[in-house]
């Protein structure tokens, strides 16, 4: 067993929140089944979005759970840490919301204005993955 003393007070924080998000990814998942059954109404361009949505929620939680991990492996502090063990979280739920929020209405086809909240979520995971990829090589 890992020694609790090894792990940060921030990563264990962060972690926590982060496998406690899950349960709002799976909430989402029953959703997406909901469109997909036919119970809830949903152009073919909405199912793609809310797919693309929940994907990416799921997959860049666990990719923050194993960024916690090489951020403090880096020994990180400061700004870089932030940005570091932040990036990649704040990317999950900008990423996700910018799917959901821009596909928002009935019979949608098309992004709304509100899919810069996606480009947002890709501009803050480039700079979460760089700040932690530039700290482990500097490391």
């Amino acid at each position: 067993m890992t020694d609790p003393q090894l792990l940060s007070a921030a990563l264990i924080s962060t972690a926590g929140v982060l496998l406690l998000s899950i349960v709002a990814i799976e909430w989402g998942g029953t959703f997406l089944l909901s469109i997909v059954r036919g119970r809830h109404p949903a152009t073919p361009f909405q199912l793609a979005f809310a797919r693309a949505g929940h994907a990416h929620a799921g997959v860049l939680v666990i990719l923050a759970l194993v960024c916690q991990i090489f951020v403090d492996g880096a020994d990180m502090s400061g700004p870089v840490e932030l940005l570091a063990r932040s990036g990649v979280p704040a990317a999950a739920v900008l990423m996700s919301a910018g799917f959901f929020l821009s596909s928002a209405g009935r019979d949608v086809t098309q992004p709304n204005r509100l899919i810069w909240v996606l480009y947002a979520g890709v501009a803050v995971l480039s700079v979460g993955v760089v700040s932690l990829g530039v700290g482990l090589l500097t490391a």
